[in-house]
């Protein structure tokens, strides 16, 4: 198997370096968002779902003193090179990842991987799934598509695979195209819909939901972020969390 070319790419202004592929899918805005979204705290122990590269983890990590965190990620090449930006950045200590798929294994499997017999469920589970449908046009890079297709109704089926692997209380954290977010709603536990405006007055096109699992609460329409200014630079509040790693609060 030919191993995809790499470039090494700086997230959250220069803090963390990382190599990714120079094709197929490459983390992007989206990635830094839905990681500043998750709530995590020191010592908590975190999952993401779909890790790739390890962006999202590494950016949680950076924001987060001692969180720890697992990644699982289908694609073994990509694996390696999440372990690798792990160890390039100081994190290898408290971030791993290993190859797996989260959406079809067994939730007491991918608990086992956390290599303890006490672990009920992780403090907060993230991922940001497939999403373009199936029925699209589907990109000639076979990484790439599997990344990003949606080709079994997969946001209901990660929605699913996330809580089940979260403790009574935690958090399920995920970004997604705004017009699907009902898609991740699977189950009756409260949820909130944080919507991602490209300019004021927009209609958002991704969102993130975020939610928490045993809770009774209503569903709850947050007035979310505005990224980009008229001018096209990003607002205040974005940059804060895109380039300098602020956490981003949805209530």
């Amino acid at each position: 198997m030919s191993v995809e070319p790499a470039t090494l790419d700086r997230f959250l202004g220069g803090r963390l370096e990382i190599a990714q592929p120079k094709r197929g899918f490459r983390a992007g805005h989206d990635t830094v968002l839905l990681a500043a979204a998750v709530p995590a705290g020191s010592e908590l122990r975190v999952l993401e779902l779909g890790a790739g590269v390890g962006v999202a983890s590494l950016c949680l990590a950076a924001r987060v003193a001692r969180v720890r965190i697992l990644g699982i990620e289908i694609d073994a090449e990509l694996v390696g090179l999440a372990n690798d930006n792990a160890a390039r950045n100081n994190f290898a200590d408290r971030v791993r990842f290993e190859q797996g798929d989260a959406v079809r294994e067994e939730a007491a499997l991918i608990l086992r991987r956390w290599r303890s017999d006490r672990l009920e469920g992780f403090d907060h589970v993230f991922f940001n799934p497939p999403f373009h449908l199936a029925s699209g046009q589907e990109s000639p890079n076979a990484a790439r598509a599997r990344a990003m297709r949606d080709g079994d109704n997969a946001l209901a089926q990660w929605s699913r695979a996330a809580l089940a692997l979260t403790k009574l209380g935690g958090t399920v954290t995920a970004i997604l195209p705004a017009n699907r977010t009902g898609e991740v709603l699977v189950a009756k536990e409260g949820a909130v819909v944080f919507p991602l405006l490209p300019h004021v007055g927009e209609q958002p096109k991704r969102a993130i939901v975020q939610i928490v699992k045993g809770s009774s609460a209503p569903l709850r329409m947050a007035a979310g972020l505005i990224l980009h200014q008229v001018d096209g630079r990003n607002t205040e509040a974005a940059e804060a969390v895109l380039r300098h790693g602020a956490e981003l609060r949805l209530v």
